[in-house]
């Protein structure tokens, strides 16, 4: 039943003004709607869903990631957008924060601005 169903994928935000800033102009992900309880993107046929919310926790886990190309080029080009990425010990991360998997996949993280761990993952071919 739900393997026909469209996945919608949500993170929350205290910020609605920055969590819109974020996701729309630093990662570059189109608007479709900015409710009064989410601000909606369309992510590659996924709808992402930012709620809007009084207070929050974010989770000492990755909560949203993306499977691209080429993991150097992308963090490379969200650095010039501002983006910082993240070191966790005691993985082995290049200057770029990238860590190579056992299975030759490369990761590498980043947090939006409520604190939300992002990934990105080149998936070894």
């Amino acid at each position: 039943m739900l393997n026909k169903a469209k996945l919608v994928g949500f993170a929350a935000t205290q910020n609605p003004a920055a969590a819109k800033e974020f996701y729309g102009h630093t990662l570059g992900l189109p608007l479709v709607e900015d409710t009064p309880f989410a601000i909606v993107f369309e992510a590659n046929g996924t709808m992402l869903r930012i709620q809007k919310v009084e207070a929050l926790a974010p989770a000492g886990h990755t909560t949203l990631g993306w499977a691209v190309d080429d993991v150097r080029a992308t963090i490379e080009h969200l650095m010039t957008k501002g983006v910082r990425f993240e070191r966790y010990d005691p993985l082995p991360q290049d200057a770029l924060g990238v860590w190579t998997t056992p299975d030759g996949s490369r990761v590498a993280w980043f947090k939006d601005v409520d604190g939300n761990i992002l990934s990105l993952t080149e998936f070894r071919r």
